[in-house]
């Protein structure tokens, strides 16, 4: 019987480089997309794709991330005292959401890359299928992205999935890319995994975004690979050569929007998407923009 999935790796490690000089002081995790950081975002989509253990794997001394969901006495009793009511239940809402979860932190001691940092929480795996979060990619959809990857990997022998988005031709060079057999609709098998391809040489339109189903063969490989994760490696080039050398690895195409902020530009757009679509700040932005007759 193929096990569920109710743990999550989220790889948090990184220096956040195309955050400077923003990321020298703050987690990037925590720059904020409306009105929240994005951690929040990835977080609740674990949380509501079934999800209750999640470890972080940080930078040595890096916590800031972590008070975010943790309770501040002091402050609640400040923000009591001075009758700031509001500002005091915005607090007791995240609390009260998250409580469910339970949080670990595993430290990557130096940057060597996302998967030595992932293989840094093998005993937190143990012999179970885990989930891999990378908070700079949020899926704005019906169904959460990975509650969908979940439902799928049920179908696939408790094999590895991939969450896959059809990409313009003409950006696919910034993406690892895949080259699949077509099983069903919007489920592939995965034969390679093209990391950055030159313009015109992309195995397909598919692009991996930053969320996966690993498995502790996963592990198994880089325990028997170890030199790979020193060559500073991400987790999908390793899971390409995975695939190469015959082992089953799977996409699934999610339905929804990705949002992407890997960098400045495009974590702007993001926040402006989701900003004008906000239920409480949007319209209120929509006027404020006719106001400044921006040509």
């Amino acid at each position: 019987m193929i096990k569920e999935v109710k743990k999550a790796i989220f790889p948090i490690a990184g220096l956040g480089t195309r955050f400077l000089p923003f990321s020298k002081a703050v987690s990037k995790e925590l720059i904020p997309l409306v009105d929240k950081p994005m951690i929040h975002y990835a977080v609740e989509e674990a949380m509501l794709s079934g999800i209750d253990k999640i470890e972080f794997v940080a930078r040595p001394q890096q916590r800031d991330f972590l008070n975010y969901f943790t309770r501040d006495e002091k402050l609640e009793k400040f923000l009591g005292e001075n009758n700031k009511k509001a500002e005091l239940e915005s607090l007791k809402e995240v609390e009260a959401y998250f409580k469910d979860i339970g949080f670990s932190i595993e430290i990557q001691k130096n940057p060597q890359g996302n998967a030595h940092a992932i293989f840094q929480s093998k005993n937190f795996v143990k012999d179970e299928p885990c989930g891999v979060f990378f908070c700079d990619d949020i899926i704005k959809a019906t169904e959460p992205g990975f509650k969908q990857l979940t439902e799928v990997f049920k179908t696939c022998g408790g094999n590895p999935v991939l969450a896959l988005k059809a990409m313009p031709e003409d950006r696919l060079s910034s993406y690892g890319v895949v080259e699949v057999e077509k099983i069903a609709h919007s489920f592939y098998k995965i034969k390679r995994i093209v990391e950055k391809p030159k313009n015109g040489t992309a195995p397909s339109n598919l692009a991996v975004l930053g969320r996966m189903i690993i498995t502790p063969d996963v592990f198994s490989y880089m325990e028997v690979n170890k030199n790979i994760l020193d060559k500073d490696l991400s987790i999908v080039p390793l899971l390409g050569k995975m695939a190469e050398e015959g082992r089953a690895i799977y996409g699934y195409e999610i339905k929804g929007e990705w949002l992407e902020c890997g960098n400045k530009s495009l974590w702007l757009k993001s926040f402006v998407n989701l900003l004008l679509q906000d239920p409480i700040f949007g319209e209120e932005i929509k006027k404020y923009i006719k106001e400044l007759n921006i040509k």
